[in-house]
């Protein structure tokens, strides 16, 4: 590698640094807190936000902190427009599967219901398969509790009341207090269960996925017969809708 090529590969490498250290202040950060926290001479980092500035990925308020600009805005914006959520989620959904030889779900919440819009399937003859496009209400499915968590306790009234909580079996919630009290629990814990609650014989193990800016955009969950269904399988739902979120932005 000639030296041209090096040294515009270390200006990139201190752009990256720099940008990584103001999007760690929210409130803007000083030269010397740049220089000292990226490791660069103040000349050099001063030089380079410079050069940031002038494309809009760098800003300066009245104090003379920098700030990131609004051209990583925009660029983001487009960013998150452009991904698929089920392209980015379904290697991970994979990998679920591969871990634990079940049915694994993506689901995007429409008004009060959930609906399936991705699914791997693993090669047992005796297998959970929710069809592509299919819904369910929310109080009856382990992501559709959470996605009721998000919006609190007085939407979910709301939605009880819309909805008046139909039986899928007779193990669906029917009362609001009892809703409440399973969706307080499974959004303090970050996941939650279908306990045969959308269909006798099925357990659900669900958690939720984030996009950059933290909000719900789909949850992820496995499903299996429930006498297969094992608690030790929370943790790697829960590391693959993290995984699915921080490919989306998230960081948590």
């Amino acid at each position: 590698m000639n030296e041209d090529k090096t040294s515009s590969i270390q200006v990139i490498d201190r752009m990256a640094a720099l940008l990584d250290a103001l999007a760690a202040r929210e409130n803007g950060a000083s030269l010397k807190y740049l220089g000292a926290e990226t490791g660069l001479h103040p000349s050099t980092a001063f030089r380079i936000l410079a050069s940031l500035a002038q494309h809009g990925f760098v800003a300066r308020d009245e104090a003379g902190l920098y700030l990131l600009g609004p051209h990583l805005l925009q660029l983001a914006a487009k960013v998150r427009v452009g991904l698929d959520v089920r392209a980015v989620a379904r290697p991970e959904m994979e990998w679920l599967r591969d871990q634990l030889g079940e049915t694994v779900n993506l689901t995007v919440r429409q008004g009060d219901e959930v609906v399936y819009v991705e699914r791997v399937t693993s090669n047992r003859m005796m297998r959970v398969e929710q069809v592509i496009g299919s819904r369910a209400p929310l109080h009856v499915t382990a992501v559709g509790k959470l996605m009721l968590g998000e919006v609190g306790a007085a939407a979910t009234r709301d939605y009880a009341k819309r909805t008046r909580l139909p039986a899928y079996t007779v193990n669906t919630h029917q009362e609001i207090k009892t809703l409440l009290e399973d969706i307080g629990v499974s959004t303090a814990r970050g996941y939650a269960l279908d306990d045969e609650e959308a269909e006798l014989g099925v357990g659900c193990i669900g958690a939720l996925v984030r996009d950059a800016g933290g909000a719900v955009v789909a949850g992820l969950s496995v499903s299996a017969p429930i006498e297969r269904r094992k608690m030790d399988w929370v943790p790697l739902v829960q590391e693959a809708a993290r995984r699915i979120s921080m490919k989306l932005g998230y960081s948590g």
